[in-house]
């Protein structure tokens, strides 16, 4: 098999359905959605720890399921079932659990490893603005919201593995509620 078939030269291509410009909104969809997981894939290569290895490697499965739902120019006969957000926030809580207390907003960047999981959540930012656009994907919003909220708290996980402090924001206040401690 030819890994180029000349067919979009011209400007067009594909969809389940029909062909369309590369403008297309789905298009211009699932492009981002490459970029993210390959953003994802290059943070992976930076993580030691297990956990957020795996964590990884399923998220980057679930963008290509994800994007299969995009291939369609219109409804796609199957939806991937959207309990994988309910698995996010099962991730988020458990990091969370292991990093200090979020007080004022952190600078991106830390460990290298952080640092490149933050630059895939702002991909992640750019898929979920894009994703508006797309009649398909609508129903999957709450997905990449999810993602970037993890991606955000995976970036400070890897920070305490790396054993490297997150920089806050130095002309920021307190901004977020602190928990009391019990005396």
């Amino acid at each position: 098999m030819k890994l180029y078939t000349r067919g979009g030269d011209k400007g067009e291509t594909s969809l389940i359905g029909g062909r369309v410009l590369k403008v297309h909104p789905h298009i211009q969809a699932m492009g981002l959605l490459d970029e993210l997981n390959s953003q994802i894939g290059l943070a992976l290569a930076h993580q030691t720890d297990e956990t957020l290895r795996t964590q990884l490697t399923r998220i980057q499965h679930d963008l290509f399921d994800l994007g299969s739902e995009l291939m369609y120019k219109q409804d796609p006969p199957q939806q991937v079932d959207l309990v994988i957000v309910t698995e996010l926030e099962t991730w988020i809580d458990e990091l969370e659990a292991k990093c200090p207390e979020l007080v004022r907003f952190i600078l991106p960047g830390g460990s290298v490893g952080a640092a490149s999981l933050h630059v895939a959540r702002t991909v992640c930012r750019r898929v979920e603005r894009e994703l508006v656009n797309v009649d398909a994907a609508v129903r999957q919003l709450p997905y990449y919201n999810r993602l970037s909220d993890y991606l955000f708290t995976a970036a400070r996980y890897a920070n305490v593995v790396a054993g490297v402090p997150d920089q806050e924001y130095a002309r920021g206040a307190d901004v977020f509620k602190t928990k009391k401690k019990k005396e």
